[in-house]
C-alpha cells in the first residue's frame, strides 16, 4: 500500500509544479492590457529577468513579443539555462550566496539601461532566488561582507522576510533601488511569488516594490540573531530605503496558493479527500515534520480533521536552524522529522518538496517518507534521530530511497508538503 501511496504523493507534487510553471503565467501577464498600453507608446521594450525561473520566464516572453525587445539580460542559477534565447544575454551566478557572476550579471543589466526616456519600458522579469543573484553592493559593503552577513542569517533560522530586509539595505539595487535605476522609464514587473504572503517588498528583496520596512526593524534582526557586522555595512543598515518608486507596474503571476490548488485537485483524481491546511507555513522544519506526525496521529485516532483516505496539504517555507555538520535542506529535514513520528504507522506517507527542484545546497528537490523508514535506516545500523541532530537529512534519505530529484524544474513558489492517509 505504501508503494502505491508514495507514487501517489509523488506524482501529485509533480503535476501540481507542472501546473506553475512561468511559461503561461508570463504569456497571460503580458498578454494583458496594462503591458498593451505600454507597446501603444511605440517606444523601447527592454527584458531583464533574474531569478531561479528567469530562463523560463524570458524564453516566453521573446516567444511572444519576438522582435519588439530590443535586448536583454537574463540572470539565473547555475544549471538553470536551458540553452540561447535570440536576442538575449544569458548569465549564471551563484544562489545562496552571490557570487563574482552575480556582480557581473547586474552591471550588465544596469548598463542596458543608460539613456532611456519616458516612452521606453522594462520588462522585468522576477522570481525566486533573485535576491542572491541580482546584486550590487552599497558602497562601503563588500562582495565578501554580504556573503558572509547571507551565510549568517542562513544558518540563524531566520525567515526569508528578515534575511531579505537585511539584504535590500545593504543593496545599490534592492528595496526599490533598481526602479529608480531604470528612470524615466517605466518598469512592468512580472512577479512568481516565494514569500508567504506575497509581499513584494520582499520577493527577490523588492527591487521594483518600495521598503516598508524601518531601519529600527533591520537593526532589531541583528539583535536577535547576534550578528557580528563591519562598520561598513551597520553604517548601510542605518541608511534609509525608497519609501516611493513612481515608475513601476506590477502583476503577481504565480504563487504557493497556486501550487496548493494544483496539488489538491490532482490528489482528488486519485480518491483522496484534500484539505488545504496552510499556504503560509514558516516555522523550524523539524518542528513542521512533528507537527504532520501529530496529525496523522490524530486522523487515526479520531478522524479529525478528515477521516481516510485523506491528504493535507500545506504551502509555505520552513527554516532550518543549524545545530550539526551534515547536508540537507529545509524539505529533506521535514520529511526526515515526520519519518520519526509516524514510525510504524501504516498507509501514512509524508512528501516535502520544493517547488524549484533545489532543496538548501544539495541535487535533492526534497523527501517522502512513510511507517518503514525509520526502520528502514535501523536495518542499516542508521539512527534517524543522530542523523536529525547532525542536520543530515540527505544522507539519510539517500540511504533508504527517500530522496526526490526532479532537477531544475524552472519555476519558484515555495514548498510543497503533503501527508497522504488511507
Amino acid at each position: 500500500m505504501e508503494d502505491g501511496m508514495r507514487q501517489d504523493a509523488l506524482k501529485t507534487a509533480l503535476a501540481a509544479i507542472e501546473a506553475v510553471l512561468p511559461e503561461n503565467a508570463v504569456r497571460k501577464a503580458i498578454k494583458s492590457p496594462a503591458f498593451s498600453e505600454r507597446l501603444a507608446l511605440s517606444g523601447r521594450i527592454y527584458l531583464a529577468a533574474i531569478g531561479k525561473a528567469a530562463w523560463r520566464m524570458a524564453k516566453a516572453s521573446v516567444d511572444v513579443l519576438g522582435p519588439v525587445v530590443e535586448r536583454g539580460v537574463v540572470l539565473t542559477k547555475y544549471g538553470h539555462s536551458l540553452g540561447p534565447i535570440p536576442g538575449l544575454e544569458i548569465i549564471e551566478a551563484g544562489h545562496p550566496l552571490p557570487d563574482e557572476n552575480t556582480l557581473l550579471g547586474t552591471a550588465k543589466i544596469l548598463e542596458m539601461m543608460k539613456g532611456f526616456s519616458p516612452e521606453d519600458t522594462v520588462l522585468f522579469l522576477v522570481s525566486g532566488g533573485g535576491s542572491a543573484l541580482f546584486e550590487k553592493p552599497l558602497p562601503g559593503v563588500s562582495l565578501e561582507e554580504l556573503i558572509s552577513v547571507t551565510g549568517d542569517l542562513l544558518a540563524s533560522g531566520a525567515n526569508i522576510v528578515e534575511i531579505n530586509m537585511i539584504r535590500k539595505r545593504l543593496s545599490s539595487v534592492k528595496g526599490g533601488r533598481f526602479a529608480l535605476a531604470a528612470a524615466p522609464a517605466h518598469v512592468f514587473s512580472v512577479v512568481l511569488s516565494d514569500v508567504l504572503g506575497d509581499r513584494l517588498d520582499s520577493i527577490a528583496s523588492g527591487p521594483a516594490h518600495p521598503d516598508n520596512s524601518m531601519v529600527r526593524e533591520a537593526l532589531a534582526i541583528v539583535d536577535k540573531y547576534g550578528l557580528s557586522l563591519p562598520p561598513g555595512v551597520l553604517e548601510a543598515l542605518r541608511q534609509e530605503t525608497p519609501r516611493r518608486v513612481p515608475n513601476v507596474s506590477t502583476i503577481i503571476a504565480g504563487s504557493g496558493k497556486g501550487l496548493c490548488e494544483a496539488a489538491m485537485e490532482e490528489i482528488a483524481s486519485r480518491g483522496y479527500t484534500p484539505l488545504l491546511m496552510t499556504t503560509t507555513l514558516d516555522c523550524e522544519a523539524r518542528e513542521a515534520g512533528a507537527f504532520l506526525a501529530a496529525l496523522a496521529r490524530e486522523i487515526r485516532e479520531s478522524g479529525n480533521p478528515l477521516k481516510p483516505p485523506c491528504a493535507l496539504v500545506f504551502g509555505g517555507e520552513t527554516v532550518v536552524r543549524l545545530r550539526g555538520r551534515g547536508k540537507g535542506g529545509r524539505n529533506q529535514e521535514l520529511a526526515l522529522a515526520a519519518a520519526q513520528g509516524i514510525a510504524e504507522m501504516k498507509n501514512t506517507v509524508v512528501l516535502s518538496v520544493g517547488s524549484d527542484g533545489t532543496d538548501g545546497p544539495t541535487d535533492a528537490a526534497g523527501g517522502i517518507v512513510d511507517g518503514t523508514t525509520r526502520d528502514a535506516l535501523a536495518t542499516l545500523g542508521m539512527n534517524l534521530e543522530a542523523y536529525l541532530n547532525d542536520n543530515d537529512s540527505y544522507n539519510a534519505l539517500e540511504a533508504c530511497g527517500s530522496l526526490i530529484r526532479t532537477g531544475p524544474t524552472g519555476t519558484n513558489v515555495n514548498d510543497l508538503t503533503i501527508l497522504l492517509c488511507r
